[in-house]
């Protein structure tokens, strides 16, 4: 059975002028679309994924907002990426909408230039940030891409852990772009520099570290296969 996590210390309710309400609702949605579809009650997935029942109900009601590490048990449990549980709430959200509405952050229209030729500007991406940490991933591949490409920033002094679980299936490779990130793979601990890049082997808990004084930036690449994804 699972360690059931502590709602009071994995859970942000939602106050703050930074967190987008919509973006919360959307993945409240894909939450309970996906216990739906696998017709799991609350009970189940919590066994399954170690997270409260309590804290499950409020991120689906669109009243929490998970951490990292909520969201990737979560993933594990279901056998998605964090990438593909995100991702799938923005394309459900444009799917029920309006045949050309995107996500909030994007305003292009689909059918323009940009949507055509497969371009993804900057300043319209989507991207996810952690309220505990200030953690932010932001997606570089589409969800049609046959790997997930992420850009990740992790702010001076935080650390972010992902389980075991949301490493299980799938291939998983780490390039450092900026500044210094200490990885703990299974209580082993290994730094990496700008222009670093480690692939990771069997699957273990893994945090994410930044013990620098400026931002981290990295990149991830996960491959849908048979071993290793966030």
């Amino acid at each position: 059975m699972s360690q059931i996590v502590d709602d009071s210390a994995a859970e942000v309710e939602l106050t703050s002028d930074d967190v987008d309400t919509a973006d919360q609702r959307r993945l409240g949605a894909r939450l309970h679309a996906l216990r739906d579809e696998r017709q799991w009650s609350l009970t189940e997935l919590a066994e399954a994924s170690g997270v409260s029942r309590a804290m499950i109900n409020r991120v689906e009601r669109g009243v929490s907002s998970p951490t990292a590490t909520i969201l990737g048990r979560l993933s594990g449990a279901f056998g998605l990426t964090v990438s593909q549980l995100l991702d799938g709430s923005h394309a459900t959200h444009a799917h029920e909408t309006h045949p050309h509405e995107t996500h909030p952050h994007d305003e292009q229209e689909l059918g323009s230039p940009d949507d055509v030729t497969g371009v993804q500007r900057a300043a319209t991406a989507p991207h996810w940030t952690d309220p505990d940490t200030g953690y932010r991933r932001r997606p570089l591949s589409s969800a049609e891409f046959p790997v997930d490409v992420t850009e990740v920033r992790l702010p001076a002094g935080r650390a972010v852990t992902y389980p075991a679980a949301a490493y299980a299936f799938l291939r998983h490779c780490i390039w450092v772009v900026d500044g210094a990130l200490e990885l703990v793979v299974g209580g082993v601990p290994t730094t990496l520099g700008a222009g670093d890049r480690i692939e990771l082997g069997d699957p273990a808990e893994v945090t994410y570290r930044n013990d620098g004084e400026t931002e981290c930036r990295y990149v991830v690449v996960v491959a849908r296969g048979a071993r290793g994804r966030e």
